[in-house]
């Protein structure tokens, strides 16, 4: 048996961030998991809030009767209830029950809203660097990625993505707080997107992609974008915010102004069907339902991002510091990130090249590690950009 053309050229252009998971596997084995220090993939090390343990543990040995089984594909309609009151205060929007999906997931969500619009050879612009999957979500439904890069502190150029637009652009995915960079994208420039998005002579959707939204530093708010730009959908999930990466919990929200709404909501929910999903894990619907506002203490990542910031500045290399997130993205020392990455090895240090998000010349760092296991890591970057001088 063959595999398929399009998954077999996937697969050779894979992840750079489970490569390199992969590769820090067997050195844990070879070394001792003490002498490897892996800042690859984005796993929160921390536990989810005890308030979301207790409601899980409520949800398992008090939940009403049918609660585990079959419900309607978007969802529970009192958990999307919730989930709708809960934007309609952020965002000063109507939304409702009826304008939200509960998926598998903010990656669900963004695959459920592609294969409810794209045709075969329509567009989707996704700003650069990038989180790598939105390619394969894309090109998952025979729509085509079109590449606008951001500026040198990683916040994007209106004007880069209206030259990029074309009459087969479908929708724009925007990220932010960004990974792998932590950029937040400003007010500002979204009511600029918007205003270009306002002077197209076709709809062109954002998909506002936001399961960091609750991970910021130093004061920092994340705009509303639902509640800037007119069309928007927003993918969002728990999985970061309450550290549960592994329970796949999110939802989809179409903007109440969207002239097709309804409809929109009725291909999506189709789609969440089809695509396998069938319906968000049912436990964890009530359990967010109840506990949604509960997130991670940021301070945590703040305190990592420093360390790691200051420490790599001081031995020299170039990194701009994250408004979010838990991830740095520091210039490599040379030119060849790939080798870079391949020299921290040397070190004991598994990161992921700036390649692999489509940005050659960086190198991203994801900050979960324990803050012991950081501080007895930065002597290996100091030597590692030390050797390469």
């Amino acid at each position: 048996m063959s595999l398929s053309r399009s998954i077999a050229e996937q697969m050779e252009r894979a992840s750079w961030i489970r490569r390199m998971f992969e590769i820090g596997a067997r050195m844990k084995a070879e070394r001792g998991v003490e002498n490897v220090f892996d800042y690859t993939l984005g796993n929160p090390e921390v536990e989810p809030p005890e308030q979301v343990l207790a409601a899980l543990r409520s949800a398992a040995l008090a939940s009403p009767a049918h609660s585990h089984g079959y419900m309607p594909n978007a969802g529970f309609p009192p958990v999307r209830e919730k989930i709708a009151a809960r934007l309609a205060k952020a965002t000063g929007m109507p939304y409702t029950a009826d304008h939200i999906i509960m998926t598998v997931g903010s990656a669900g969500a963004c695959n459920v809203f592609l294969k409810s619009v794209l045709d075969p050879g329509d567009e989707v612009i996704v700003l650069f660097p990038y989180f790598p999957e939105y390619r394969f979500y894309v090109e998952n439904h025979g729509g085509r990625m079109v590449r606008v890069e951001t500026d040198e502190r990683f916040q994007m150029d209106v004007g880069r993505i209206a030259d990029a637009i074309t009459p087969r652009t479908k929708a724009i995915i925007l990220n932010s707080p960004n990974n792998p960079t932590g950029a937040v994208y400003s007010a500002a420039a979204l009511g600029e997107l918007n205003g270009a998005i306002e002077r197209l002579d076709h709809p062109v959707t954002v998909i506002s992609d936001e399961p960091y939204k609750a991970i910021v530093f130093d004061g920092v708010r994340v705009p509303e974008t639902a509640a800037i730009i007119g069309r928007t959908v927003i993918a969002n999930s728990w999985s970061k915010s309450m550290a549960m990466a592994g329970e796949r919990i999110g939802y989809l929200a179409i903007s109440p102004r969207l002239p097709e709404a309804a409809l929109l909501r009725d291909a999506c929910t189709f789609t969440n069907r089809i695509l396998g999903f069938i319906n968000a894990p049912a436990i964890w619907q009530w359990v967010v339902a109840e506990t949604g506002d509960q997130t991670i203490d940021a301070a945590l990542y703040q305190r990592k991002r420093d360390l790691v910031c200051d420490a790599l500045a001081g031995f020299g290399y170039q990194v701009q510091r994250p408004q979010g997130t838990f991830y740095v993205f520091p210039r490599s020392p040379v030119a060849d990130d790939l080798g870079f990455v391949q020299r921290l090895l040397e070190e004991g240090i598994l990161a992921v090249p700036g390649a692999g998000f489509g940005r050659a010349g960086y190198f991203r760092l994801s900050l979960t590690l324990p803050v012991e296991a950081i501080e007895r890591s930065l002597p290996g970057f100091g030597r590692a950009i030390t050797a390469v001088r």
